[in-house]
């Protein structure tokens, strides 16, 4: 890591220093580690200082410093503990380069290429991205499965509706000389609007009961797919039962409609 690499990442300092230009490869080996390597390897000491020896690198490394964990391998990947080594002391055969900008960042792919060619005209360029891109491409798998999974859930939405409807419809074919009864004896069309739709949103009531047990019962298995939101966050709860809601209201409406348009002297005839 060079110096400004850190700050580039914006991964914050807790304590101690970030590599600076006197870690040479002349200078005392050095190493700047995460907080949670330096919490599991002097959970009750100061890190700062501490001494320990690093494969690869010949003789014992000084800790000087400690930075913030990161997701190393992805946006939902644990935060890994993580120890870094100046490239000035430690060079590696494959260099990344991190450039931080207020622009868009693929507008400076041809700057940065032509920086380094100036360097190394042989030099090879490539896996060129924004930070963006790299933390979409890590969630690929996940968006994949949200997908199929969105799919199937609006699938299963239509469905429902048009089973609501489907009960709804045929149990006011059933209460025709019911409802005509009802409108006979002084029922108004808002009762019978409240009657029909009542009866849908009992299905509903059931159905949000039956969701949100099966909801618990896979928080194991969906908390792997969502990142910065837990399986049992209310407000993805109420909205998704606002919709299966809206959605039963749309379904039991038709039919209602219907039976407010009932004529008690046809339906007190009705058989």
């Amino acid at each position: 890591m060079t110096p400004d690499y850190f700050r580039a990442l914006r991964i914050p300092l807790i304590k101690g220093r970030f590599f600076e230009d006197r870690d040479s490869q002349s200078a005392p080996p050095v190493a700047i580690i995460s907080k949670s390597l330096a919490q599991r390897l002097v959970p009750n000491a100061k890190p700062i200082g501490k001494r320990m020896n690093v494969e690869g690198v010949k003789g014992v490394v000084e800790v000087v410093g400690v930075v913030g964990d990161v997701h190393q391998l992805g946006i939902t990947s644990e935060m890994t503990s993580e120890i870094y080594l100046p490239f000035s002391q430690v060079a590696a055969p494959i260099i990344c380069f991190a450039i931080r900008t207020t622009e868009d960042p693929l507008s400076l792919v041809k700057a940065a290429e032509s920086a380094i060619w100036a360097v190394d005209k042989d030099q090879a360029v490539g896996f060129v991205m924004s930070m963006s891109q790299l933390a979409s491409d890590s969630l690929a798998p996940q968006r994949v499965i949200v997908l199929i999974l969105g799919a199937f859930g609006s699938t299963a939405l239509l469905m429902a509706a048009v089973g609501i409807y489907g009960v709804i419809a045929n149990s006011v074919a059933q209460r025709t000389h019911e409802i005509g009864v009802r409108m006979a004896l002084g029922a108004r069309s808002g009762d019978v609007l409240k009657l029909v739709v009542g009866q849908g949103f009992g299905l509903v009531l059931v159905g949000v009961a039956i969701g949100l047990a099966g909801a618990f019962g896979l928080m194991r298995f969906v908390s792997s797919l969502l990142y910065g939101i837990r399986p049992t966050d209310p407000v993805t709860l109420v909205v998704a039962a606002f919709v299966l809601a809206a959605a039963a209201l749309l379904a039991s409406y038709i039919p209602a409609r219907r039976a407010m348009r009932v004529d008690p002297m046809v339906a007190l005839r009705y058989e």
